[in-house]
């Protein structure tokens, strides 16, 4: 791994082991890699999936719209260059016509994969993430997906609790 990243001239990366696989965190322990960060894998069904959602202030979001978000808090440009737009479906809620939060899915094998969920630091602990996910939910049921996934920080995993996904246990990032 150490040598196919740097032959392609990448200097920051990372091995993301699930936390049950305990031969592949010794072997990278072993080797000096340690822990950065951990998610937590999380999952639903959507058979017959209830959720109710505040309709109001949520809105589709053009994808220059998304990146200007993204931009405004402090993701590194390009990060998603490269990519399809047109294959993500992007949400935005917005109070006083400001974007306040956003998130993203993608769509496989029918499930309804949810990434990049965040809210101004001044907007949370009002709702918002939650119903931008249970309007991705919702739509994705409909779209005729019968599962989502995501990987939560430990600051969303009671937010994605209350949409009803449950815990798939960690997902350990490992660097060098």
């Amino acid at each position: 791994m150490d040598e196919a990243y740097r032959s392609a001239s990448v200097d920051r990366y990372a091995a993301w082991v699930h936390e049950s696989d305990k031969g592949m965190c010794a072997e990278l322990n072993g080797r000096g890699y340690t822990i950065a960060e951990s998610t937590r894998a999380m999952g639903m069904s959507l058979d017959d999936v209830v959720v109710s959602e505040r309709r109001g202030e949520l809105a589709p979001l053009g994808w220059a719209e998304y990146l200007e978000y993204l931009s405004l808090i402090g993701m590194p440009a390009g990060l998603l260059s490269g990519i399809d737009p047109t294959a993500f479906r992007s949400l935005g809620a917005r109070l006083a016509g400001e974007t306040v939060a956003t998130a993203i899915s993608f769509d496989h094998d029918r499930d309804c994969g949810i990434y990049n969920m965040s809210t101004l630091d001044s907007k949370r602990r009002r709702g918002i993430g939650t119903a931008l996910t249970a309007r991705h939910i919702r739509e994705a049921a409909e779209r005729g997906c019968s599962t989502a996934s995501l990987q939560s920080t430990p600051m969303a995993e009671r937010v994605y609790a209350a949409v009803g996904f449950r815990d798939l246990g960690r997902f350990l990032e490992y660097a060098p």
